[in-house]
């Protein structure tokens, strides 16, 4: 009888142990799971932090920059469009009438020429005067337009730039120096339209 007296006040003297222990956990278990509240309440606050006002600032300041870089790019582009288009142009007229000029100064020797045929009873004395009078006035066109002749002396050394030699001639001179010239030769502009036909001396 005194056993299960003595076993009873030890039953009733745990069971606070144990509630006490049981509402312990449950405040560390409420504790920790307000902590972590806590902390995510702190995480989404510290995500919704905005930067501050200087990076907008700056921000839009490029975005400007950007824009401007732009327009200045579609306008130098539409002006090298413009430049192509223009040069295009002047190379299609450079083209088109390029002889103008040396077409321009033939004109009159054509008129010579036709005024020289309206003669009905031409002398040869006029015939040469009108002959020289239009050799003249070529010779004037070809020089305007820079149009010149290639009339190598004799003696003169073989220029295989500017001669062209047809035969190697027996002669009293040095070797590969111009005897005769056949046909005279012509430069437009420093470049070689023909080049001038003669004999060589051949060697001794």
């Amino acid at each position: 009888m005194q056993e299960q007296e003595k076993n009873q006040e030890q039953a009733e003297n745990q069971a606070p142990e144990t509630i006490v222990t049981n509402e312990s956990a449950a405040d560390a278990a409420a504790a920790d799971a307000a902590a972590a509240d806590a902390g995510a309440s702190a995480s989404a606050a510290a995500d919704e932090t905005v930067e501050p006002g200087v990076s907008a600032e700056v921000l839009a300041q490029l975005e400007a920059k950007v824009l401007e870089l732009q327009d200045a790019f579609m306008r130098a582009k539409a002006e090298g469009e413009n430049i192509r288009r223009r040069a295009q142009e002047d190379i299609s007229k450079a083209h088109k009438f390029a002889i103008e000029s040396f077409a321009e100064s033939l004109v009159p020797v054509k008129d010579s020429l036709e005024m020289g045929l309206k003669v009905e009873a031409p002398t040869v004395e006029s015939l040469k005067e009108g002959v020289e009078m239009t050799l003249k006035q070529l010779s004037a066109a070809f020089e305007k337009n820079r149009l010149m002749e290639i009339n190598p002396q004799q003696g003169d050394k073989l220029d295989p730039m500017k001669h062209q030699a047809i035969s190697m001639v027996p002669a009293d001179q040095e070797a590969n120096t111009i005897v005769t010239v056949l046909q005279k030769g012509y430069t437009i502009a420093d470049r070689l339209l023909r080049p001038a036909l003669v004999t060589v001396a051949q060697g001794k």
